[in-house]
């Protein structure tokens, strides 16, 4: 029995001179990853967030598929592991980019990133565009009499 209990101690911070810090989870193979992230996408968002975060995922396990540098493997699957966890969490909804993740982006993935949000007021524009023409059109309908 003593040696079970050895397996459900936890580390605790006391007496510690820096913060405890919980161990990172495993990072999980590329396909389960792959898997997980196209579900949470299902489950969290709606049709054309799924649609375009699809295809990104898509497109970037296929663009990595072939990388043999572990490093290179290894921020790759925990970036997108983080990034599961925080959409099935729901903490992405008000969440900002971190400044230290900006300032190591390439000058082509600020640009990407600089079309997509621009990518996105466009359709909210058009969006909201379409949304009050639909309006207008439906107050600019004469009732019919009634007898």
């Amino acid at each position: 029995m003593r040696a079970y209990t050895r397996l459900l101690a936890t580390a605790t911070d006391a007496g510690a001179s820096r913060p405890f810090r919980p161990a990172p989870a495993a990072l999980l193979p590329p396909i389960p990853l792959y898997r997980r992230l196209l579900r949470s996408h299902r489950k969290r968002l709606g049709i054309e967030e799924r649609l375009l975060g699809d295809m990104y995922i898509k497109s970037e396990f296929r663009a990595h598929k072939d990388i043999d540098n572990p490093v290179q493997i290894i921020g790759f699957l925990s970036e997108w592991q983080m990034y599961c966890q925080m959409l099935e969490g729901d903490s992405w909804k008000e969440a900002k980019m971190d400044k230290a993740k900006i300032d190591k982006m390439s000058d082509q993935q600020i640009g990407q990133l600089y079309e997509l949000m621009q990518q996105i007021k466009n359709q909210a524009q058009e969006d909201a565009d379409a949304e009050d023409a639909r309006i207008v059109a439906t107050l600019d309908k004469k009732p019919e009499p009634q007898n």
